[in-house]
Order: C-alpha cells, then structure tokens, then sequence
C-alpha cells in the first residue's frame, strides 16, 4: 500500500521518507530555525520530510517534567513551520476532543504509543481523514498492531502507518526485534522505524526523575531497520540534545543528521533497488 502525504509517497518499495524534528516545542525562533536545518539537510540527500514536534508532552516521567507551552501556541508555531517552510506536519495527541484542532494543522495525526489500544483515540484520529501514524505499544506483540489498524481502517480511513519504537525489555530497557517490521508489514500498511524513542531507558536516569538513553545506537538501529526494508525512518532531532526540555537522552544531535542520511540513504537504494 502508498500512503500520501501531501505530495510525499509513503510504502509500496517507495524511497525512505524521513519523520523528524525535536520532541516538543522550544519556542517560535527555535522551531522555524531547527526546521529549516533540517528540511536543508533532507533535501541535500534528496529524503522527502514531514516535520515532527509534539505541542504537548502528556505522557512524562515525573511531575515536573516540561509538558509545553500550551496547546494553541505550539500548535500555531507548527502552523507556521508548514507555510513558511512548505512542509508537513507529524505531531501526537492525547485525547479525542484534540483531534479535530490537531487535524487543522497536521497532515499526520500520531497515536503515541501507550494509546495505541484505545478505540475511541483511533477513530477520532481516522474521522479527521489525516494520515494516522500508530506507534506500537512498548507492551504489544507486532502481530497485535493488526488490532489498532482496523480500528481506524473501520472509520472508512485506511490511510495508516505503523510505527516501531521499541518492545519492553526488563526493568528501565527497551529492545527492537527487526522481525517486528517485517510481521507489521503484513498488514499491508507501510511501517516506520522509531530510531530514537527505541534508545531510551524509561525511568532509567540516575535521578530517577526522567528517562535515560543511549543516542550511541541510533545510528546502528537507522541502518539496520532501513537494512530490513522500512518505509520510513522516524528521528527526533535536537540542536542541542543535552539541554533539550525533553528527550535530552535520546535525540539525535543536528550536526549527526547529515551522516545519518548519507548513510540510510545508500542502503535503502540497494534494498528498494533504486
């Protein structure tokens, strides 16, 4: 199956389409700036790019944890990415009366991963018509993200895309089966690789107030899920991943993105036969 997106085809031995952006909303300047690095970067390797960043981090490790800057703030800093810039817009939501606002911005509505079983997010998400992204829960066999995919699919949308971004592995870990992106794809729906949120230690910082990562094995994830034929290739990506407000432990660093493509881009060629 091809998804569009826009002008973008998603699926089907189609080339990689790069998901990425930081994980939350810093600010205007910071959004429009980090955007702008990397539809250059993208466009460089000749990688199609829908932009992420998330107006609300519902789900954190602690209380204190940064959560955003408000809902219709962020949501109109990503408004503005997509007409100045000309690109589109992936970005969660939590609950079914976000959807409709959501869908007025995004191209691409994602079900975060610990949602992914609620029925009545999924068919809010598919009555909006948008592309729905559904990240596997870190709980679920692949074979279970079948379940998730005919919800949406019943709402008359079969515009879907599944997403890897790690199974629980142990306390504080988190493991990706390559085997899961081939049993996804058998749905029929094209299937992404979370090679960022796939690094990271939930819980697992030494403070025990956020969750560690190890951005190390990025780029070997990368490689490999594109190596197993994935459809796309999700990385949040951050100036500055130490200071980031969120994800600090798992974001790419900007100045990595330019490797990162050079090297997925050769392997999807030789797998996609391009």
């Amino acid at each position: 199956m091809v998804v569009s997106i826009g002008n973008i085809a998603i699926g089907d031995r189609q080339p990689l389409v790069l998901f990425a952006g930081p994980c939350v909303v810093e600010g205007r300047d910071f959004i429009l700036k980090t955007a702008e690095a990397i539809r250059s970067i993208a466009a460089r390797h000749g990688v199609p790019l829908v932009f992420k960043s998330s107006y609300k981090k519902a789900n954190r490790t602690s209380l204190g944890s940064f959560t955003g800057l408000g809902m219709d703030e962020a949501l109109a800093m990503l408004l503005e990415v997509k007409r100045e810039l000309g690109l589109p817009i992936i970005t969660d939501f939590h609950t079914e009366a976000e959807a409709v606002p959501v869908a007025e911005v995004a191209d691409v509505l994602q079900i975060p991963a610990f949602l992914c079983r609620q029925t009545e997010l999924l068919q809010a998400a598919g009555r909006t018509r948008r592309v729905v992204n559904i990240k596997k829960g870190q709980f679920l066999a692949p074979d279970d993200m079948r379940h998730a995919a005919e919800k949406v699919a019943a709402t008359g949308n079969t515009a879907i895309l599944l997403t890897e971004r790690g199974t629980t592995f142990g306390y504080h870990n988190l493991v990706v089966d390559m085997r899961s992106l081939q049993i996804m794809a058998r749905t029929g729906y094209p299937v992404v690789l979370d090679a960022t949120h796939s690094v990271q230690l939930p819980g697992g910082d030494p403070s025990g107030l956020r969750s560690g990562g190890q951005p190390e094995f990025i780029l070997p994830l990368a490689r490999a899920g594109v190596a197993a034929g994935v459809a796309g290739l999700f990385v949040e990506v951050h100036p500055d991943p130490p200071n980031a407000l969120s994800d600090a432990s798992s974001q790419l660093s900007l100045e990595r993105l330019d490797d990162l493509l050079g090297q997925v881009t050769k392997i999807d060629r030789v797998v996609k036969g391009g």
